[in-house]
């Protein structure tokens, strides 16, 4: 294993425990975790193995296979900078409970494609330090633990889903979680066994505009939620009644989350019915919404959900906050090359940079490798 050999070699002996966490995708919930509401993410194939060995001192040591060259070595946490902070905010966060420790990581999350490589590092290390030290904490404690270090160390006011899905979703199901009361269920969603895969088509765009964009869709929602008297927009229960009271933008955007929660609902029965062939039409739904409502597609994702559907797709939607990044596609397995092909031509056609193919299947959530 060479995040153990890489260890050895660092360290001069071998680690105490080796765990690896997964990256993520959203099946479908966009944009609704912030507003108390309901998502369904699954682990992807890829992620992150941290390599640990408690230490007596303060002293934190730090290598990354994804970062050649020598150790990092710290005496404090406060020194930590670029990536080693989100393994560093995870030893922060459990403030006097460890001290120091010897930490090798080694990932294969593809970068820029939105799949949450940090918060598979950050519950990859929080996992073996819970590990070693006994500490006795949950899957969903583990994923608070490592949101708090991205929020409070890192300074990124991510939501939970993502270190949530690394740390509690199961191989062939997708975690449903309710972003308010944190209670989660894992989903049935074997599609092995129905001769389907989930096709990632990573744009490789990523608009500047978009972390304006996003903090500004949340403020659209926390004002309409004021107006509508409700503590998020997750509580809306009339649909027709608040969209009356309701103008312009904010209209739009209580339209996209009270649909987008119903959406996901509906496609957990369907996933409980044994129907995983059938939840085309609610991603294509979503992203239409997303694209007309909520406002946060780009022309390159739109391109690539309509060729898909077009290649042979059951059905495709962007995911993740929009603006770039990717869209998934859910594709019957024969139809992968039809399908990237089919995508392929529409960009070059219209001069867009070639996209990257990434097929999925719902992988293991954290677990222990040594």
């Amino acid at each position: 294993m060479r995040v153990a050999e890489a260890f050895r070699a660092a360290f001069g002996a071998d680690p105490q425990t080796v765990w690896r966490a997964p990256g993520r995708v959203n099946l479908i919930g966009e944009h609704t975790d912030y507003n108390d509401g309901f998502v369904l993410p699954f682990a992807v194939p890829w992620g992150v193995s941290a390599a640990v060995t408690p230490r007596t001192d303060q002293t934190i040591r730090l290598l990354s296979l994804q970062s050649p060259g020598a150790p990092i070595e710290l005496s404090t946490r406060e020194e930590a900078t670029g990536w080693a902070r989100y393994a560093v905010g995870v030893l922060a966060m459990l403030g006097d409970r460890v001290a120091g420790a010897d930490i090798a990581v080694d990932g294969d999350v593809p970068q820029g494609a939105g799949l949450s490589s940090s918060a598979a590092l950050e519950v990859a290390v929080a996992s073996a330090l819970d590990d070693v030290h006994g500490l006795g904490l949950t899957p969903m404690e583990i994923a608070l633990l490592s949101q708090k270090a991205e929020n409070d160390f890192v300074g990124m006011p991510c939501g939970i889903m993502d270190q949530a899905a690394s740390a509690l979703c199961e191989e062939g199901h997708a975690l449903f979680l309710d972003c308010r009361s944190l209670a989660s269920r894992n989903i049935p969603l074997d599609l092995a066994a129905e001769g389907l895969s989930m096709l990632i088509i990573d744009t490789q765009v990523h608009h500047e505009h978009a972390g304006g964009e996003y903090a500004k869709r949340r403020a659209e929602c926390e004002s309409a939620a004021r107006k509508l008297g409700v503590e998020a927009l997750r509580d809306v229960t009339d649909l027709a009644a608040a969209l009356d009271r309701l103008q312009g933008d904010e209209r739009k955007r209580v339209m996209h989350v009270v649909t987008e929660n119903h959406r996901v609902e509906a496609l957990i029965g369907l996933l409980r019915a044994g129907k995983v062939s059938e939840i085309g039409a609610l991603l294509n739904a979503s992203h239409l919404s997303l694209r007309d409502q909520y406002e946060v597609s780009s022309p390159e994702l739109d391109v690539a959900v309509e060729a898909a559907f077009r290649g042979g797709a059951r059905g495709a939607r962007m995911t993740g906050g929009g603006f770039g990044g990717s869209a998934i596609a859910l594709v019957p397995v024969d139809r992968l090359d039809g399908v990237q092909e089919s995508v392929s031509a529409a960009y070059a056609e219209r001069g867009f940079q070639a996209p990257r193919f990434l097929p999925a299947v719902p992988a293991k959530g954290a677990h222990k490798i040594v």
